[in-house]
Formats: C-alpha cells, structure tokens, sequence
C-alpha cells in the first residue's frame, strides 16, 4: 500500500491515488481491493455501515469512516475508479466521520477560507482556478469538508488539482492539450498543479458564495433561513447517508455553519471573459465585509 494525505487524513491505498500527495505515518483509513460476500458480522445500515453499488463499476463497503472495500466488476478503467474513490466514496466516510460535506470549491484569501458553492456545472471549480491563476492558493475543488468546533468552522484542505471543463482551461491562459480527461469517458480534464499553489493546512470557513446565473454580475447578502436552505440543497452524500442519526446530525451541523459563517448570493452571467472581474468582484465584497448589506454590482 502506498500512503497519503488529503483531507487531513492519512490515507493508505491499495488503489493508486497520484492525484494525492504522498505522505508517511499510521492510517487513519485504509482503502483495500476484496470482496464485499466476505464482510461478516456487520449489519449495513446506511450510516456508520455503508455498502453501495455503482453499476458497470462494482460494489463498495465504507465501514464507520476508517475503511473503504472495493469490490469491482472486471476491466474497471483504473482512472474512473480512482475518480469514484476520490469522490462519491469519500464523500460518504468523510461524513460517517462527522463532517458536513459540501459540494464547493475553496480558495485561500488572506488565510481564511472562501468558498464557491453549487451544483454541477455551475462554474465553481472554473471561479477557484481564476483565484489560483492570480496567486491564491487552492484548498478543495468540488468536495469540501468542514469540521465545526466550538462554534469555529475548519476546511479540510483536498488535493492540488482542478477538474475543468476545456473551454475553461483555455479561458485561463493554459493548453488543453496538454491535459488528460479526468476518466475516459469524461469530458472535463485534470488540471493538477504545483504544491506550491496548494493550502496543505486546514484553514477556518470565513465566507460561502452561493452560485447562481443571471443577467449581470451581482453579489448581495443572504439571509440566514435562504442560507440553510442552500447547504442543505449542496451537501455531499446527503441521499446516500440515509441514517436516522446522521440526518439529525446533517441539520445540526447546517444551523451551526448558518450562525458561525457569512453567505452571500453570488450571480453571475455565463462568460468566461469576465473571471479576472469576477475575482476583483469578490475581493472588493470581501473588503467590504463589515457593511453586511452592502450589494455589490459591475458594470459589466
């Protein structure tokens, strides 16, 4: 097994897993090849418990956010397995261990953790990746986890590299060419990057824009209930974590981010020749932070 490290977590892998950085020390969780008829003496419950299927891929067990089996059909493309491991899958053990997972990407500004957040295709990867062109380090792209504590919300940071669209990767100055499609079947490309432009340390959740599309570029203020509302809509394996227990727990972790972490609705017209003043956009409603209802507007 080969070790590494993401999501603050030391993994050891039988699968190789290049997209993480490597790392030495015990696991916290090992991820292993076998079969799923071999697991005895445990009663699957769709929480602590939890056996899933992915069809044409094969069956996995996460087992109380310590163990990943995975028990694939023949001829599995290695790279749309690692992509299922590092996302659905992990997904679900990051939340057996008690985080709230959200579909977001993360950037480093100022030390505190900022955050894009909304459903698939809604340009969150694509708005960290223009943060990343002009200097800001990268926490998480797609899968973010936060741990709440006494009131303080911490990102996990994930790994260095951005899934994106090719149209996208274009529109930020770099060669598409020169970059694999994330699995075979897929259509975006894996975009890694230097650890130099990575946060490899958890950072506190200072701000989560919420994404949305529209006519003009606007960012203005979210109330607390429309917030809620949001996180639960965007959380990671909420469908699949099924358990009475950690539904409970999802929506306990939800109203504890709403009290400890500003929203902001954050609209945006579909171009991509506008990111640099997005970015701008984004930095100025962060420098304006003290005004909670200041609306932010371009020109453009």
């Amino acid at each position: 097994m080969k070790v590494y490290q993401a999501y603050n977590l030391c993994i050891a892998s039988e699968l190789l897993l290049p997209e993480l950085i490597e790392s030495q020390g015990n696991p916290d969780v090992i991820v292993r090849f076998g079969k799923v008829g071999d697991v005895t003496g445990v009663e699957f419950d769709r929480g602590s418990n939890f056996l899933g299927d992915l069809p044409g891929v094969g069956k996995f067990v996460i087992h109380k956010g310590c163990e990943v089996i995975v028990d694939t059909l023949p001829g599995v493309e290695e790279a749309l397995l690692r992509n299922l491991v590092l996302g659905p899958i992990l997904c679900v053990l990051l939340r057996q261990r008690g985080l709230l997972v959200l579909h977001a990407s993360c950037v480093d500004i100022n030390n505190k953790a900022v955050a894009f957040m909304g459903g698939s295709g809604w340009g969150k990867s694509t708005l960290a990746a223009a943060f990343h062109t002009q200097g800001y380090d990268t926490l998480t792209d797609d899968v973010m986890p936060v741990e709440i504590a006494a009131g303080c919300p911490t990102v996990f940071p994930a790994y260095p590299q951005f899934k994106l669209w090719p149209e996208a990767v274009a529109s930020l100055g770099h060669n598409s060419e020169s970059l694999s499609p994330v699995s075979q079947n897929s259509f975006k490309l894996a975009y890694k990057f230097p650890r130099s432009g990575f946060q490899q340390n958890p950072l506190p959740l200072h701000r989560i824009y919420v994404l949305s599309k529209g006519t003009n570029h606007e960012i203005t203020s979210l109330q607390p209930q429309d917030a809620f509302i949001e996180l639960v809509r965007h959380t990671r394996a909420m469908m699949a974590v099924t358990e009475t227990e950690f539904v409970a727990s999802h929506l306990r972790l939800c109203t504890e981010l709403v009290k400890n972490v500003s929203f902001r609705r954050f609209t945006r017209k579909p171009a991509l020749a506008d990111l640099p003043e997005l970015v701008k956009l984004v930095e100025h409603d962060l420098a304006d932070s003290a005004d909670t209802f200041t609306t932010v507007s371009s020109s453009l």
